[in-house]
């Protein structure tokens, strides 16, 4: 199994989420601002800290899910927070 890390760009995601998940429109704006991620396992880049989650102030405040099908990487989870900022992806594939 090819290590993600090496060459994964979320920007690889945005032309899928443009037809997978019309009802986001900013979806793939949203993909293409990010960078390139802290990889914390084999199935997860994290693009924003978690640290203090939820509290008030928090960078991470967590708003949906949106689920993405990749013809290479399989399933992706797109963590959603407020402000249609990406928090990070989960690869269903590599859990």
């Amino acid at each position: 199994m090819a290590d993600l890390s090496c060459g994964f760009t979320p920007q690889i995601l945005a032309a899928i989420a443009r037809v997978q998940a019309p009802e986001y429109p900013w979806l793939p704006h949203a993909l293409e601002d990010c960078g390139a991620g802290a990889w914390e396992s084999a199935a997860y880049v994290r693009y924003i800290s978690a640290q203090n989650a939820h509290a008030a102030g928090a960078e991470w405040q967590f708003e949906t899910n949106v689920v993405l099908e990749h013809p290479h990487f399989g399933t992706v989870i797109v963590e959603v927070l407020t402000g249609h900022r990406i928090g990070g992806l989960e690869f269903l594939s590599r859990i």
